[in-house]
């Protein structure tokens, strides 16, 4: 028999608090961010600060509409609501506003709405509904496939318009597959790919691969039955990187050093698969695979930065690794958002007193860089507590997820938190300088409709969901 909650009782009211606080701490930093001495009400809505607060009071009206919605209906329609997103996502490369270089937002008279904010939600949605429907063996490919497919459609029209930033956010979703039985295998192999980006931009090609194949060969010999097996592979290898060297040398004068080195680990794994599969050493191949893999994924970063990265978010990349420096061109925001952060101490200089906020020396101030304003006028004191109602908001969405009856719920649970860590460990890592700016806003805090409508949908259906958890969803 169904069980009929009152929701506005039963909604997680601690969760409810956090979101209120963040809102709140986020209209007064927006306010101290752009603050102007000729409109000094922070009611004046000609400025940002009054602006925000329209958007805060319809944010309210947001979540109390979510709220009051049957749960069931995020259920059952959760497929619609994520084609509807994806629409939308597919109409605004044509008749989106352009702002910044990136084609992602609808202008309505006034109004400039982003529906990548959006369609995090139809995405954490279409997802749990997938995995509830088709059960959690995320093991067998034929089921892994449409939940990766889920991911990458939404994170590939945001690509294409393009804002790296959101489409790194669609990515955070894997934890969710993670955490519903993806091989750890495949998900460390992911951090893998991030380590291996980085170390491919940061030193010389030849290095790279001789640490990949020094690292293959001595997995290799440590797992392998027979060291004559691991020795007549080594051989092999070096005849045929030898013989390719030599041609390529005096005769081709076609491959790099690494073209020869790949295309030697391409012949020489033809003729030593006899030996792999006449010894039966699975593990081998699947070290030599790995091997492979890792240099073909190294040559395509290096293609991939050159010739499809833009000149602005190369300089980024390369500034973050101090592999460039650039203090007044590129390197601008960082080296500003630090100094800005750095130079309120402990207790920071004071509310409406921050000297670099005030001379407008770090750019976005109010938006991607909101959190510079709380470093400096509030000190690493304020700063700390900031970072404390992330972490607890963050850790609370946990202990709810977990705490769901229905998969579909815990599922959809596990999709905001991955979205709220993905922005609030980006976010200040741009600001401290420890990630590259790649313009993603702080959840309730950076000024912006589309992103606070964005953020109090996700939170709130979850809110929604978690009220009637001891109802039947079907």
């Amino acid at each position: 028999m169904q069980r009929r909650v009152n929701i506005w009782a039963a909604a997680d009211k601690i969760t409810i608090l956090l979101f209120l606080a963040l809102t709140i701490m986020g209209w007064l930093n927006i306010y101290a961010a752009v603050y102007n001495e000729d409109h000094k009400s922070i009611f004046d809505f000609s400025q940002r600060y009054g602006k925000q607060l329209v958007w805060i009071v319809t944010t309210l009206i947001l979540a109390s509409a979510v709220l009051f919605i049957d749960n069931r209906f995020y259920f059952f329609f959760s497929y619609y609501i994520y084609g509807l997103f994806l629409f939308m996502l597919a109409l605004v490369l044509i008749l989106g506003k352009e702002i910044n270089g990136a084609r992602a937002w609808f202008e309505l008279g006034p109004l400039s709405l982003q529906p990548s904010e959006f369609a995090k939600a139809g995405t954490a949605l279409a997802l749990a509904k997938y995995l509830n429907s088709r059960g959690q063996d995320l093991t067998r490919l034929r089921l892994l496939i449409p939940a990766v497919l889920i991911i990458l459609i939404p994170a590939g029209l945001t690509f294409m318009q393009p804002d790296m930033g959101t489409m790194v956010v669609y990515f955070s979703f894997f934890i969710v597959l993670f955490r519903e039985g993806l091989s750890p295998y495949l998900f460390a192999s992911g951090f893998l790919l991030i380590i291996l980006f980085f170390t491919a931009l940061l030193f010389q090609e030849l290095w790279v691969y001789s640490a990949i194949l020094l690292t293959g060969a001595a997995s290799a010999f440590i797992i392998a039955k027979s060291r004559n097996i691991w020795v007549k592979g080594m051989l092999i290898l070096a005849l045929f990187a030898g013989g390719i060297y030599l041609l390529n040398y005096f005769f081709l004068h076609k491959f790099s050093t690494g073209g020869v080195i790949i295309l030697a680990l391409v012949l020489a794994g033809l003729l030593y698969s006899w030996y792999i599969y006449r010894y039966k050493e699975k593990k081998i191949l699947v070290i030599y695979l790995f091997v492979l893999g890792s240099m073909l994924y190294v040559n395509l970063v290096d293609y991939g930065f050159n010739h499809f990265l833009k000149p602005h978010q190369k300089e980024r990349i390369e500034i973050l690794l101090r592999v460039k420096d650039d203090p007044r061109g590129a390197g601008y925001n960082i080296n500003q958002s630090v100094i800005s952060i750095g130079s309120g101490g402990f207790t920071g200089k004071g509310y409406l007193r921050g000297t670099q906020t005030k001379f407008r020396f770090v750019p976005a101030q109010s938006t991607d860089f909101i959190f510079c304003t709380i470093g400096e006028e509030w000190g690493f004191a304020g700063s700390f507590v900031v970072i404390g109602l992330y972490v607890f908001l963050i850790l609370r969405l946990i202990f709810l997820a977990e705490r769901q009856r229905s998969s579909f719920s815990r599922i959809y649970g596990y999709g905001v938190v991955s979205v709220f860590l993905t922005h609030f460990f980006i976010n200040i890592g741009m600001a401290s300088g420890i990630v590259p700016v790649i313009g993603i806003p702080l959840p309730f805090i950076s000024y912006g409709g589309s992103s606070l409508w964005g953020f109090t949908l996700l939170l709130f259906i979850f809110l929604r969901l978690d009220a009637a958890r001891t109802e039947y969803l079907v």
